[in-house]
């Protein structure tokens, strides 16, 4: 039978709506989560009949709450210099051997995003660090630059991370609670396999062959250069990031031997630092990524009025279709390019993971492999020129770097990396059968 032969027209519209959200993010700078309530309530109330009441209950409190209280938290640890010693400590490291310094990079990327930041403000903290010192060592922009990107990208599902409550908010709805460390490690074990073959294959190899003699000049989080070795005294560890560092170990601690709640857990934090002076809320509640944050709870609204109207079923049976053979592959490889143009923790695994139940019943492929293979296709584009990750790599490159050369480099690696998280994801979780619990 036709695939549209019998589609409920409320169900369609309904579908034609979130595309509308996704093509409207992918094109115009229009803030997609306020169109996706728009439509939602356009949708649910005009269309489908629905009462504005049930339009408004499918916003996430809990995971607008959650994410509210990490970046709170880390936006403190970010504006008092905590983030920036720790990141400046770890530089010392990058000195000697060059073929080890985009490895101590990613490294660096990878502990920051994972302990709650997440992976744009790691990047963000690490690629002025790690981009002047290729600069200054030799090292190939590109490979310095995708060696950070895929750090912060390897981290960024970590539970405490905002991309990893997103993330793990929306599996614990389809039925997938439970597996945060297996969505962490199965992120973090494909992006490291990914960046390091890339890595020797593109001229890593001979790097470490070579070795660095004398100092290296680091940005400091105040723009300026201090010697990689010496004369450090403006970036010493004081009270007040001590105290910021105890906070966010108590939290990581809190979270994995007692339970507690990493959002209220953030909260309260946040709020010890700043009875205790070491933590300026105000100016930290500037800085939270309210766009994305708002960017989530709007893409939710709208899904929740889909799985009301028969959309989610409608869009489930159509991915079902194109992705009969090898399903780990094309859920990935769809999930990737859509990722080029558009938010991935935002918008595209929002949209694409309520389909995971829906998708392994009708393919026979289990829950976690369709839901990894997502998380895993949608991250890996990440570090192209269109994303953040990219922009801010080319951002923090040497004003001598060819802009455009690095541009287009940055941009082949995005396209390419929708086949090869295909085929990635494919070896990892159909033929190997890696993480899957």
């Amino acid at each position: 039978m036709d695939l549209f032969s019998s589609v409920d027209p409320v169900a369609a519209i309904s579908l034609g709506a979130l595309l509308v959200a996704i093509v409207v993010s992918c094109t115009i700078r229009l803030h997609v989560g306020f169109l996706a309530i728009s439509l939602a309530w356009v949708v649910g109330v005009y269309v489908a009949g629905m009462s504005a009441r049930e339009v408004m209950s499918g916003f996430p409190t809990r995971l607008f709450l959650t994410l509210a209280g990490v970046t709170l938290l880390f936006s403190q640890a970010q504006i008092n210099g905590t983030l920036a010693r720790v990141a400046y400590r770890a530089v010392k490291y990058a000195r000697g051997n060059v073929g080890v310094m985009p490895m101590m990079f990613f490294l660096l990327a990878f502990g920051l995003a994972s302990i709650g930041p997440g992976n744009i403000a790691a990047t963000a903290l690490v690629a002025p660090m790690a981009m002047a010192v290729s600069w200054q060592v030799g090292v190939p922009p590109f490979l310095m630059a995708i060696m950070v990107g895929m750090g912060a990208n390897a981290g960024s599902l970590s539970p405490i991370a905002p991309t990893g409550v997103i993330v793990n908010a929306v599996m614990d709805q389809i039925g997938l609670g439970g597996f945060e460390i297996h969505t962490y490690l199965n992120n973090m074990m494909a992006h490291t396999l990914v960046v390091f073959v890339a890595y020797f294959a593109l001229g890593g190899l001979p790097l470490l062959r070579r070795r660095h003699e004398g100092a290296v000049l680091v940005p400091t989080s105040g723009g300026d250069s201090e010697p990689g070795g010496d004369g450090a005294a403006s970036m010493d560890f004081d009270r007040t990031h001590l105290t910021t560092l105890a906070m966010i170990a108590a939290l990581i601690l809190s979270v994995i031997f007692l339970g507690v709640d990493v959002g209220l857990g953030a909260f309260a934090g946040a709020v010890l630092l700043s009875l205790l002076k070491a933590g300026d809320e105000m100016e930290a509640v500037k800085v939270m990524p309210w766009r994305v944050i708002m960017m989530v709870c709007g893409v939710t609204v709208l899904i929740s009025v889909l799985d009301a109207t028969g959309g989610l079923a409608l869009f489930t049976d159509i991915l079902t279709r194109a992705s009969a053979v090898a399903p780990t592959f094309i859920i990935a490889a769809s999930t990737g390019f859509i990722s080029i143009y558009s938010s991935t923790s935002g918008v595209v695994l929002p949209a694409f993971l309520p389909t995971v139940p829906g998708l392994a019943e009708n393919l026979g492929v289990a829950p976690l492999a369709l839901a990894s293979a997502m998380n895993v296709g949608g991250h890996l584009v990440d570090v192209s020129p269109l994303s953040t990750l990219g922009a801010l790599c080319m951002a923090a490159a040497h004003p001598s770097v060819d802009s455009r050369d690095l541009f287009n480099k940055l941009m082949i690696w995005g396209l390419s990396m929708t086949v090869v998280g295909g085929a990635v994801c494919y070896l990892l979780f159909t033929v190997l059968e890696i993480g899957l619990g």
